[in-house]
């Protein structure tokens, strides 16, 4: 996409679309009455009459009759009261503004900035959440239909009628697009079928995204798996014929690699349950169950882009959970990567030991704080809903400093108490160090305890998006189904910590 670097003039407008925000009152807008002028002047009784819509997300399409020949049409965006407008409310109505530039098919538009401002959020911040929210908006699933009759459209170019410096807002709406553009990437991996997007395929894709960013990448395949002993994992695998994969990718930022933040995500690519097999209602869906591995790719991708001052490991244990004659089953016995022994009272908790082995990896690869992210359990929905993703810790500190990023990012994210309780049952078993399901009650807790069972003695949060990966129908910034969700929390997260140790 063009970002073209050079503030126009109303008159210079040289786009189909112009798009305006509007408020309730509209008086106090740098160059408003040049904006009327340039319109008309029947455009301030429309707002005053309600035939231009002022309330928050609403959005009036009217022709342009001026002298400007290229204009043919302005879009007004209702801001609604602006004095209580936060951030995350215009991302969210730019998510909007995206859909309707997808539904008018303008790829190439211009937008006003100084019409969207609203203290504290200066020009600059409105450039970047423009970026992100209408290019998350605009994102559409990829179809298979041979019938289909859509057309493929991208955002062309975007230019600015603006008061400040162009090159400030060029580099900011850069930033929003490249973190947008990782979200997206991430959903079309969630969204993928899984007859597509094996773990040999997913490992892939992280090693072209190795390529294109120079980041270190080991790809571990089956043989090498058993050579180590990640029994988690492969227990997991066992009734597939399709191998397992564990991926590393490594971004070195500083001339000594410490400091490290590990990223390991869930990639499980196909969920049938094992033997405690799910209903089929449950099952469709299932191909979402990398959604924490699409998370730390995306996250890793913007990484690469930006750059920050922090060392990170990402590790992702890839495979799916299918059935045969060779499949593990409850009352299992398994030896995790870590050594310690696992009773599995439930081959649908799978997920927990994938993470087990590529926690304890991660830790072997030299994280010294550590967050986990997974599509874990259906409890975190029962206990949360679909639209905030919960979060265990060992570390409140740690804690407190990802949810500022994930306030930041309006991805809603909620802690849930780990007890010495939960730890016990956890750890109760007649043969074996661990059991992997102690329960229906408490079932978020019991999964992501699990996981930490695993941590030695670092930082660590465990994220269960569950919930929150995959949506059931159209929300303000994007289409049903894979949202991408945590990729922009997680990469502030690291951008943070980096800025932290400069």
């Amino acid at each position: 996409m063009k970002i073209v670097k050079e503030a126009k003039t109303f008159e210079q407008v040289n786009t189909e679309l112009l798009i305006v925000g509007v408020q309730k009152n509209c008086d106090h807008i740098s160059g408003w009455s040049k904006f009327v002028s340039f319109y008309g002047e029947s455009l301030e009784e429309w707002i005053r009459s309600g035939d231009i819509n002022t309330d928050r997300k609403k959005m009036t399409k009217i022709p342009y009759i001026g002298s400007n020949k290229k204009l043919k049409r302005v879009l007004f965006v209702g801001l609604g009261d602006t004095k209580t407008l936060t951030e995350n409310q215009l991302r969210e109505t730019f998510g909007l503004v995206g859909k309707e530039l997808r539904n008018l098919k303008a790829c190439e538009f211009t937008i006003w900035l100084e019409s969207f401002t609203a203290s504290p959020i200066d020009e600059n911040d409105i450039a970047y959440l423009f970026a992100e929210g209408a290019r998350l908006g605009f994102y559409q699933i990829p179809n298979y239909k041979t019938t289909s009759n859509e057309i493929d459209l991208y955002m062309d170019a975007v230019h600015f009628v603006t008061e400040a410096d162009i090159d400030e807002i060029a580099a900011s709406f850069e930033v929003g697009k490249i973190y947008a553009d990782a979200v997206n990437e991430a959903r079309n991996l969630v969204n993928l079928p899984p007859n597509l997007l094996t773990a040999t395929e997913l490992a892939n894709y992280a090693e072209k995204l190795a390529k294109q960013y120079d980041f270190e990448v080991e790809i571990l395949d089956k043989a090498q798996l058993e050579e180590l002993g990640m029994g988690g994992i492969l227990s997991v695998n066992k009734g597939s014929k399709e191998e397992p994969r564990l991926i590393t990718l490594k971004y070195q930022a500083t001339e000594k690699w410490e400091g490290v933040i590990g990223l390991v995500g869930k990639g499980v690519t196909y969920d049938t349950g094992g033997y405690s097999i799910k209903p089929k209602t449950g099952m469709v869906g299932m191909k979402g169950d990398m959604g924490g591995a699409a998370a730390v790719l995306g996250a890793m991708k913007i990484i690469g882009e930006i750059r920050p001052n922090k060392n990170v490991v990402a590790v992702i244990g890839s495979t799916d959970n299918m059935i045969s004659g060779e499949a593990f089953k409850p009352d299992d016995v398994i030896t995790t990567y870590s050594g310690k022994t696992v009773e599995v009272l439930n081959t649908d908790a799978e997920g927990r030991l994938v993470l087990a082995d590529a926690v304890t990896y991660a830790q072997q690869q030299g994280a010294s704080s550590l967050i986990d992210v997974a599509t874990l359990t259906g409890g975190v929905i029962t206990a949360l809903g679909f639209d905030k993703t919960g979060a265990l810790t060992n570390n409140e500190a740690f804690f407190d400093a990802f949810i500022e990023a994930s306030i930041e990012t309006g991805e809603f994210v909620w802690g849930m108490p780990l007890t010495e309780n939960d730890k016990k049952r956890i750890r109760k078993s007649d043969v074996a160090d661990l059991n992997n399901s102690p329960g229906r009650d408490g079932h978020m807790i019991f999964g992501g305890g699990f996981v930490g069972e695993f941590i030695e003695n670092i930082p660590w949060i465990h994220l269960d998006i569950a919930g929150t990966s995959d949506a059931n129908q159209a929300h303000d910034l994007g289409p049903k189904g894979g949202t991408g969700v945590m990729v922009r929390t997680l990469a502030t997260f690291v951008e943070r910590l980096g800025e932290a140790v400069q």
